[in-house]
């Protein structure tokens, strides 16, 4: 559920920028062909394998390709084969609009899976839309791609992304009074992400007699982040809620450990939910106790989970504990893909579209639900560092070890 850090002034730039060029591009009636033949189902999809993106576009890819490997495995969708089509977007808006009028006009491909960020995400989902495509996509639910109203997108993660921090409110409010924090400090990113969730985090634990006794927003460009951890520090705390995205997060743990400041409880919307980066950026004994919002975890229980972390350290190397969880969020939509065709026994957009927002569907997410503008009903699973293992400990029923609170000190 990563989100890549841009700030509000180049997301509102790109956004106008892609709709001059998806206005000047022309029409084109709808294509609805995926079930229309017997050879190969070509699915194409623009994924960031360079630029900003890169990173988290690759993981994107890995999952995708991995389902191909596992359907084709099983004699492929409806007996065709699968096959991707995946083209480089260079982490632009525009390029991706480029690649998605490619992909469906000069390539004519039978299906359309999105690429990561909700910055990619708004301008693809346009052109998927203006053709009739399905668009299933992994990494992009940040608000502007709801506030479009599409009815062929689908969010391919529980919720949507500023609701990741709700489940951590919600534990809290859950604990018997005594044990509740007294007092919040928000250290916040100015990110259309990241300060949200915090900020939807602050209004329940006000609302709930949680005083707040710091909070500091701070400029995408910051990188020393110490003065704003030094008023965390002063202001002292029993809870730190920070808004981050990923080099903020191990930059905020690392003037923590530096101040020997240690809240009660620590939450962080992105970048401790990183089962490799966050323990080689902070030191694996930084990270016990802290907590996140996650949605696929490499004990889970979900549908096809074990064969998909199997199937994925055999292919790409590593352990499972490894796997970025953007990989397990694109083999998500092609288990989708699966599902529709075996309900339906067809798999034309047309279908895709109309079963997907007609109840609810198994992946390695956990069942799936959504909205008429593609938005996910579920929620996401609070996440905290155990034994240098990211483990998923609240709701209940997904839970796979107790929360540790108060949360150890540094290096514990």
């Amino acid at each position: 559920m990563k989100r890549k850090k841009h700030s509000k002034r180049t997301w509102q730039a790109a956004v106008a920028t892609c709709t001059l060029a998806l206005a000047a591009s022309g029409c084109a009636s709808g294509s609805d062909s995926a079930d229309s033949g017997h050879g190969p189902l070509v699915i194409g999809a623009s994924v960031s394998l360079t630029g900003d993106f890169a990173d988290n576009g690759k993981a994107v890819q890995r999952g995708y390709q991995l389902w191909a490997d596992s359907i084709n495995a099983k004699g492929g969708l409806l007996g065709r084969k699968v096959k991707f089509k995946i083209v480089d977007d260079l982490s632009s808006p525009s390029q991706v609009i480029t690649n998605y009028q490619n992909l469906i006009n000069r390539d004519h491909v039978n299906l359309v899976f999105g690429p990561f960020s909700s910055l990619l995400t708004v301008p693809a989902s346009q052109v998927a839309k203006r053709y009739g495509y399905a668009f299933l996509e992994p990494a992009g639910g940040g608000p502007q791609v709801f506030d479009q109203h599409l009815h062929n997108l689908f969010f391919v993660q529980p919720a949507p992304s500023v609701s990741s921090g709700d489940v951590f409110a919600k534990w809290v409010l859950s604990l018997p009074a005594g044990q509740r924090p007294k007092t919040a400090a928000y250290a916040e990113l100015d990110d259309p992400f990241a300060s949200p969730i915090a900020e939807n985090i602050r209004t329940a634990f006000e609302a709930a007699g949680i005083k707040t006794v710091y909070k500091q927003v701070y400029p995408a460009e910051t990188t020393d982040l110490s003065p704003v951890i030094s008023g965390v520090a002063a202001a002292h705390p029993d809870v730190l809620v920070s808004g981050t995205q990923s080099n903020d997060a191990y930059a905020q743990v690392k003037s923590l450990v530096q101040l020997k400041f240690s809240p009660k409880f620590i939450f962080m919307s992105n970048g401790a939910n990183s089962p490799l980066e966050f323990p080689d950026k902070v030191g694996a004994g930084n990270t016990s106790g802290i907590m996140s919002a996650g949605d696929w975890y490499p004990s889970s229980t979900a549908a096809g989970s074990a064969e998909f972390a199997a199937a994925y350290v055999k292919k790409y190397g590593g352990t499972a504990q490894q796997i970025d969880n953007t990989s397990a969020e694109a083999y998500s939509c092609g288990q989708l893909l699966e599902d529709v065709a075996k309900k339906t026994a067809k798999i034309d957009n047309a279908t895709i579209i109309k079963s997907l927002h007609s109840g609810s569907w198994p992946t390695l997410l956990g069942d799936l639900a959504w909205n008429a503008d593609g938005a996910p009903t579920s929620e996401f699973s609070l996440v905290q560092w155990q034994g240098g293992k990211l483990l998923p400990v609240y709701p209940a029923a997904k839970a796979q070890a107790a929360p540790v609170y108060p949360k150890p000190n540094w290096g514990g």
